[in-house]
């Protein structure tokens, strides 16, 4: 008796009946088992190229042109007025094009005692000063606590000298471009103590990975010299977050324990 081939279509019911919602080819295969993982894609070299090195994790990238040329045009200052011509005159950076003033520096630069903050706000890029708006309120009310003013005790910076739009916080690449300027602006005023006002300031100058772990703590700056430096917690922080003005008292006593030293 020979056999008949069945009709696709009553093939294709007859699987419907049975339950078949997939197609399988002839080989086995273990659905339930975990997928490889995708073998990586191979790279392509040019003939006599070298093979392109890719950052590991963690790694940070070498600096690009930016930031060479910000490093050099830094160790060729050798006064503050000199430092900030450079830095009004550096077009490698792409917040300078956004905001309205350069923001270099207030207070006394033969003072002891050098704050750094993270970059200017709205208020600040209006003035051209730092630490003028709200938090720079409280900030010279924290300092007056512990009998230090502005004009005469304290010199203030900050980590990037142009205003991020929006107050967004600063991207790495933006914080390895403008770093040079204030290592050097450190190394001009040659203060005894070096306060980081926040997280940004801390993590780039003392490389802090925690402001709350941090703070109140006495660190190591190694620029030309080793300098005491002390966290602190940034003003903006404590208007969000007024609790912790407890702890930020602590910490100016800490700082007044220090200068009283001196």
């Amino acid at each position: 008796m020979s056999s008949v081939e069945p009709h696709p279509a009553e093939l294709i019911a007859w699987y419907a009946e049975m339950g078949v919602t997939e197609a399988l080819d002839e080989t086995p295969h273990d659905h339930f088992a975990a997928p490889r993982p995708a073998a990586p894609p191979r790279p392509v070299l040019v003939p006599g190229s070298d093979p392109i090195r890719r950052a590991a994790p963690g790694e940070l990238a070498p600096p690009d042109e930016a930031a060479v040329s910000a490093r050099a045009l830094a160790r060729e200052a050798t006064t503050l007025d000199e430092l900030k011509a450079a830095m009004a005159g550096f077009e490698g950076c792409a917040l300078k094009a956004t905001a309205k003033n350069l923001v270099f520096a207030d207070g006394n630069p033969a003072a002891r005692v050098m704050l750094v903050g993270e970059a200017p706000g709205a208020d600040e890029d209006r003035a051209g000063l730092p630490f003028v708006g709200r938090s720079g309120q409280l900030l010279d009310r924290m300092l007056a606590a512990i009998g230090l003013t502005r004009a005469e005790h304290v010199y203030i910076a900050n980590l990037l000298p142009w205003r991020p739009p929006g107050n967004r916080t600063p991207t790495p690449q933006e914080v390895a471009i403008c770093q040079p300027f204030i290592e050097r602006q450190i190394e001009l005023v040659d203060p005894d103590i070096l306060v980081c006002v926040g997280r940004p300031s801390s993590m780039a100058l003392l490389d802090v990975k925690s402001i709350m772990a941090a703070r109140g703590r006495w660190l190591e700056y190694n620029g030309r010299r080793t300098i005491p430096a002390l966290p602190i917690l940034h003003p903006a922080y404590l208007l969000r977050s007024p609790l912790d003005k407890r702890l930020a008292w602590r910490d100016l006593r800490t700082l007044k324990t220090a200068i009283d030293a001196l």
